[in-house]
């Protein structure tokens, strides 16, 4: 297993009065794709939540790439190269789609050459450039949320659910781009319930319920032992192909 760049150990998070994380140890590796999975309500959003800064650990330990953030505003969690794609995509919808992508480019003018290849993963960027962000479908909304996440070369990307919802056409053309996207130099995270999505992109997978990580391991293992799919999220992840 490739060294870590994100780890999390015992870590807490509560919402009011809700304790929602108790007790976090979860281990990204650093390249590929890192899977988590679980049933609702375990406590996956909030993890990366937590993870993002937008939300405080109430204890416990989280380092990217060997230093704590757990205290970090999230604008500095951002600079330190992690970008979040939310569940809801945050699309500003009165925007075009170039006015998302030039908001989500803080270091300034786009890359001609990263901009090019992120309108060949994502073709509808370059087709909509100049239309309003909220007239897209929502497979074209979730594509301009990770087109955004990546205009920037990141070291670190917290994907939440990005096949929620969308048609089986658009969720393949989604896994072909990430897919191309873990080729790259950039670390996924990635929170998916469809398992075939799932098992397709992920290398290492953890899962959680009741706001712990109850298994930790490499996806293949995962992906081929039904007992343990039964054992760990009470039914076989195949339903949620």
């Amino acid at each position: 297993m490739a060294e870590p760049l994100l780890t999390l150990s015992g870590v807490h998070t509560h919402i009011g009065p809700y304790h929602i994380l108790q007790g976090v140890d979860l281990v990204v590796p650093r390249g590929g794709v890192s899977v988590l999975l679980g049933r609702n309500g375990a406590g996956k959003s909030t993890t990366l939540r937590t993870i993002m800064g937008l939300l405080r650990p109430s204890a416990g330990e989280i380092r990217f790439d060997g230093r704590a953030i757990g205290e970090t505003p999230t604008p500095a969690i951002s600079r330190a190269g992690i970008a979040y794609v939310p569940e809801n995509m945050g699309i500003f919808s009165d925007l075009t789609v170039g006015e998302n992508m030039q908001l989500a480019a803080t270091q300034g003018p786009f890359e001609p050459t990263r901009l090019a290849w992120i309108k060949a993963l994502f073709p509808p960027i370059g087709t909509f450039w100049e239309k309003p962000a909220g007239t897209l479908s929502g497979g074209q909304k979730q594509m301009l949320a990770v087109a955004r996440a990546i205009i920037e070369p990141r070291r670190l990307i917290l994907i939440d659910e990005p096949s929620k919802g969308l048609a089986p056409a658009i969720v393949t053309a989604m896994t072909r781009a990430l897919e191309e996207l873990r080729e790259t130099d950039t670390t996924i995270l990635l929170v998916e319930q469809n398992f075939a999505m799932a098992s397709a992109l992920g290398d290492t997978v953890s899962v959680m319920d009741d706001g712990r990580v109850v298994h930790a391991g490499a996806m293949s293992a995962l992906a081929g032992n039904a007992e343990m799919q039964e054992r760990l999220m009470g039914l076989s992840l195949e339903v949620h192909q």
